[in-house]
């Protein structure tokens, strides 16, 4: 008799190459079409999604989303909240997924932060990480796209 010592779960979905599970991140015309191949892939994308939506911002869910954005730009930044904030959402929205390790870097005179979660995902025991950076001309906080021109009107 054979002894196994350890075992991977995996999803039914992810065994079907055809089948898209959800939207992708960035949100543009390649992802829009190709989508999430795989319930992991997924997972990452909701995490991704719950982080930067700020409370209130999704519809008929007031409290969705941790807004990690205005957070990391307060005055003090107290990691263990901050890991405890994102985990007690994540129970609640994404249980499958446990933040396992936040690294928090700050750069005050830069105007620049960025944030490292490292998570394990409980349907197969796997772990992945995930960085963040904003403002600097790096991230969610710059838009993307050439310069507006001057207008004018605006004093731009």
């Amino acid at each position: 008799m054979p002894i196994i010592h350890s075992t991977k779960n995996i999803n039914p979905l992810d065994l079907k190459k055809s089948t898209r599970i959800g939207l992708a991140f960035p949100l543009n015309e390649v992802n829009m079409t190709s989508g999430t191949e795989t319930t992991s892939e997924q997972l990452k994308a909701n995490l991704l999604n719950i982080l930067l939506t700020v409370k209130g911002e999704r519809l008929n869910h007031p409290n969705y989303g941790i807004g990690l954005k205005s957070q990391l730009f307060e005055q003090s930044i107290d990691e263990l909240s901050l890991l405890e904030n994102i985990n007690t959402q994540l129970a609640f929205w994404i249980p499958e997924i446990i933040i396992t390790e936040i690294n928090l870097q700050t750069d005050v005179d830069l105007h620049k932060a960025s944030i490292t979660l490292t998570y394990q995902i409980t349907l197969d025991n796997s772990q992945d990480t995930i960085q963040i950076n904003f403002g600097g001309g790096n991230g969610p906080s710059t838009p993307t796209g050439p310069p507006a021109p001057n207008n004018p009107i605006l004093g731009a």
